[in-house]
């Protein structure tokens, strides 16, 4: 468990700096905050994870509703690739 923790942590650490274009020696001082944020974003994503799941339990055609937020995510995605930026004033 101690090994996988470890390996996640330099995983981390490791995305975030080819995220940021950052130095690796810069992402390892910084550390703490990159593994406490990914824990923050982990946790909420479990949390409303498991609340959309109830909620979809207690509807009557939770398969539409996942299809139709599906639906709406692709359209906005390719909406945001057809139209590309807004033009600046």
């Amino acid at each position: 468990m101690l090994i996988g923790s470890a390996v996640a942590c330099l995983v981390a650490i490791t995305f975030t700096a080819l995220v940021f274009e950052m130095k690796v020696e810069r992402a390892i001082i910084l550390a703490p905050v990159i593994v406490l944020s990914f824990g923050a974003l982990a946790g909420l994503i479990v949390l409303w994870s498991r609340i959309a799941w109830e909620s979809l339990r207690h509807r009557r055609h939770p398969w539409r509703i996942v299809a139709g937020g599906v639906l709406a995510f692709a359209l906005l995605l390719v909406l945001s690739f057809f139209i590309g930026p807004l033009p600046h004033e």
